[in-house]
This record gives structure tokens, C-alpha cells and sequence, in this order.
């Protein structure tokens, strides 16, 4: 099974990854080398590793390899950074990241998804991660601010929580638009101001909360 599992792992790298603009070799490491299948319920080997995005329960989704590893790519980690994610889900995306930097701070407004996270990430001996459910469009000011922020759901605006909790110099990308389809976004923070740049196309949940979209 891990022979199988590792197999998988490389094959999504070489056609899905690399074919289409992710070469940061320390990302693609990351994306070989966490388990993208025990994050996905329930799911077969195959179906965790293919290239669409998943459900996990309470209308969420794991996203799609690639689009983890775009905005993986996009922080430009190097490895000693302070990352705040937005939107845990199933934890998967908080592995990749664990794996890149230094300390990883993750929110989810869903309390049974965060503590399913927790339990995995747990498992795999990941020490750097600390999780909690609440509002994410609020961030997490205690350990503020951050070298990078990721949010994986959409958002109609960044909300301003998170633009003044990230660091100067810092990198945060977030999807942004309308409840059916946003443009990745890039942020960055310097000198008090914060220059935008879009990336592609992209589908995510919505983000809800106090500076996303309002609870349906």
C-alpha cells in the first residue's frame, strides 16, 4: 500500500504539477511526500490523488493537488516563516505547508472539521501546527502578524483582519470575487500598503464570517 500510496504521489507531481508551472522544488517535495489520502474520508487511494477537489464533509471541500500547490508556490516560503491558514478543512493543506515553514496557525469555523484535522495531523508527528475553530476572517491576532497568509475559501474582499495581521514584506494569497467564482489573488504588504496581483481563475466555498459572506 505505501509502495502504491508513494507511486501515486510522484505521478501527481510529474502530470500535474510540474506540467503546469509548479517548480519550486521545495513544494514539490512537500506534495511527494505528505499523504493526501488520509485526508480525504472514506476515500481510495485513486480518488485522493486525483485532479479535482474532494468532499470532507459539512459542504466542504479538499482542494484540488494542484491549486494546493499554486498556493503553496505563491507564499514563496523559504522555511523560517509564521504562516496563518484560513479554512483548516481536512488539514491536508496544513501539512504542505508545516512542511515548508516554520510554525503553521490554522483556522476553521467548523469545530468537528478542526478536531478530525488535529487527529490526522496528530498521527503523522506534525509538531508545528496549532489549530482552532473560529472565525477566520478575523485571524488570529495572538500570534500575529504572519510572514504569510493562505485563505482557502472565497471571499468577496480580503478581509482588513488579515491585511493588517500580515507582516511587512509578508505574502498573502486569497481567492477573491463572487460566491460562485473568484480570481486568485496575490497580496503583498510593504510600507504600510498592499500591492495586488491576480493569478487564474479559481471555484472555492465561501468564506464565512464577520469580513466574508454572511452565515446562509
Amino acid at each position: 500500500m505505501k509502495v502504491l500510496d508513494a507511486a501515486l504521489r510522484g505521478s501527481m507531481v510529474e502530470e500535474q504539477l510540474i506540467p503546469r508551472g509548479i517548480n519550486d522544488r521545495r513544494v514539490l517535495e512537500a506534495m511527494r511526500k505528505v499523504p493526501r489520502h488520509l485526508f480525504v474520508p472514506g476515500s481510495s487511494l485513486e480518488n485522493a490523488y486525483s485532479d479535482c477537489p474532494l468532499p470532507i464533509g459539512e459542504r466542504q471541500t479538499i482542494s484540488q493537488p494542484f491549486m494546493v500547490a499554486l498556493m503553496t508556490q505563491s507564499l514563496g516560503l523559504s522555511g523560517g516563516e509564521r504562516v496563518l491558514e484560513i479554512g483548516t478543512g481536512s488539514g491536508y493543506q496544513a501539512a504542505v505547508l508545516a512542511e515548508l515553514a516554520k510554525e503553521v496557525y490554522s483556522i476553521d469555523r467548523y469545530a468537528d472539521l478542526a478536531k478530525n484535522a488535529e487527529t490526522v495531523l496528530g498521527k503523522l508527528a506534525y509538531t508545528n501546527i496549532r489549530i482552532k475553530a473560529g472565525d477566520g476572517t478575523e485571524g488570529w491576532e495572538e500570534f500575529a502578524p504572519f510572514d504569510a497568509i493562505i485563505v482557502t475559501a472565497g471571499t468577496p474582499s480580503i478581509p482588513q483582519p488579515l491585511i493588517d495581521q500580515l507582516a511587512q514584506g509578508g505574502r498573502l494569497v486569497v481567492p477573491v470575487g463572487g460566491p460562485l467564482s473568484q480570481v486568485l489573488t496575490l497580496a503583498s504588504k510593504e510600507n504600510s500598503s498592499v500591492a495586488q496581483e491576480e493569478i487564474c481563475g479559481c471555484v472555492f466555498v465561501p468564506l464565512v464570517g464577520k469580513y466574508g459572506w454572511k452565515q446562509d
